[in-house]
């Protein structure tokens, strides 16, 4: 076990630090530009697109193709059940929260539930179209000199 003498100034250090760490335990209320996610749920549209960012904005006031505004009504009035669409430019309301949605990324659909942090972001950003590189070890034609290597 570690010696637990030392000055003051150690001492007082060890305090900050537990303090520090009972903080960051503390789960933090979400709020988006200065709302709760009761407060956001509870106001109209229009209320709720002058915090939202300017794209989402422009967004809605060109307004929305008939198929947009399918999926926002199967959204609004979907309980606990999955939908699914093909419109990756839809923006992510308040009242969208907890619900389960499934979206193409051109070859299948991904599935996830919206979280309050995700509000102002569009579905498409949650549903990677490309996939990540993997690189494997260097091979043949990995680097210059590998090129003089006998072929078997």
């Amino acid at each position: 076990m570690p010696k637990r003498g030392g000055s003051a100034k150690a001492a007082r250090r060890r305090a900050r630090k537990k303090a520090g760490a009972a903080e960051a335990r503390r789960k933090r209320e979400f709020t988006y530009r200065g709302h709760t996610l009761e407060e956001l749920q509870a106001l109209s549209l229009q209320e709720i697109l002058a915090i939202m960012p300017s794209r989402v904005r422009r967004t809605f006031s060109r307004g929305l193709s008939q198929e947009h505004g399918i999926v926002l009504e199967k959204l609004r009035s979907s309980d606990g059940k999955l939908v699914r669409t093909h419109r990756r430019d839809i923006p992510i309301l308040p009242y969208f929260v907890g619900r389960e949605v499934a979206v193409h990324n051109g070859r299948e659909f991904v599935r996830f539930e919206i979280r309050p942090e995700m509000i102002g972001h569009y579905l498409g950003e949650f549903a990677l179209t490309r996939k990540p590189v993997k690189h494997s070890g260097p091979g043949v034609g990995a680097t210059r000199s590998s090129k003089f290597l006998p072929l078997k």
